[in-house]
């Protein structure tokens, strides 16, 4: 049975990162933790959405591209677009070549400049081709690559959650939940993300678990990467930079997911 903890904490990660109608009832530091903490549970439920679009496509005649579309969808319908959001914005503000101060001001205008819009059209191409290869080599490996990229976007938030991260603004999301999970929970969740992705790629075989470890460990590879460049560009995480790093973690892993047969 949950505790009352981990219920606010659960309440947290699915009411702020996705739309389901879930009433958040705590906004302290130890309910962020909580939520940063189950956000991979938030990504699983959001990911086997995204699967069973994609299967009952798949099911009524469509191709593989219809399906690999309709998984695409599904996550920025069910966070409102503000991961791709603030992955647009987080690009134009690297881009802009600004100051810390003036790159922030950049990123929170309403509208989106040529980094944000060519960032975007590369990235949901790149998920959209390779769960397009994945639904087309088996629907498996598609409903796969669907969950495992969702887990994965939101295991990203919870390790930039960790202690030592700061955030770049006293306000919002980011200065919410910056530096509310302790290290060593931050790791322990990672690893059983990476071993349940490991355990479900090995149903068809032993290379398959490999390859699902792989693609969860170099998308948060990739998203450190991009969180110690904000953090060094902006002085810390915002609520877009962490739209960022799901959207980059989500990516990688699908197109580590593609790679092989």
């Amino acid at each position: 049975m949950l505790t009352t903890s981990a219920l606010d904490g659960l309440r947290f990660a699915f009411g702020t990162l996705t739309v389901l109608p879930v009433r958040v009832h705590r906004w302290d530091r130890q309910a962020a933790r909580g939520g940063m903490l189950g956000a991979p549970v938030a990504g699983l439920v959001v990911g086997c959405a995204a699967a069973g679009l994609g299967l009952l496509l798949l099911l009524l005649g469509a191709g593989a591209p219809l399906a690999a579309v309709a998984s695409v969808a599904v996550p920025a319908a069910l966070t409102r677009g503000l991961h791709l959001d603030g992955l647009a914005d987080t690009a134009d503000g690297l881009g802009s070549g600004k100051p810390a101060e003036d790159a922030l001001r950049i990123m929170k205008q309403s509208d989106i400049g040529p980094f944000g819009v060519i960032t975007l059209v590369l990235v949901l191409l790149a998920q959209t081709a390779a769960l397009a290869q994945l639904y087309g080599d088996s629907w498996t490996r598609g409903a796969a690559g669907a969950v495992i990229s969702a887990v994965a976007a939101r295991l990203a938030l919870t390790l930039a959650a960790r202690t030592g991260v700061p955030a770049a603004r006293p306000e919002g999301l980011g200065a919410a939940v910056a530096g509310v999970v302790p290290v060593p929970g931050a790791l322990a969740v990672a690893a059983v993300c990476t071993l349940g992705a490991a355990a479900w790629g090995a149903v068809p075989g032993p290379l398959g678990g490999l390859r699902a470890a792989a693609a969860v460990l170099l998308a948060l590879a990739a998203a450190e990467l991009l969180l110690r460049r904000c953090t060094r560009r902006f002085g810390g995480v915002t609520g877009d930079v962490f739209g960022a790093l799901a959207e980059t973690a989500a990516t990688t892993a699908l197109v580590v997911l593609s790679l092989g047969r």
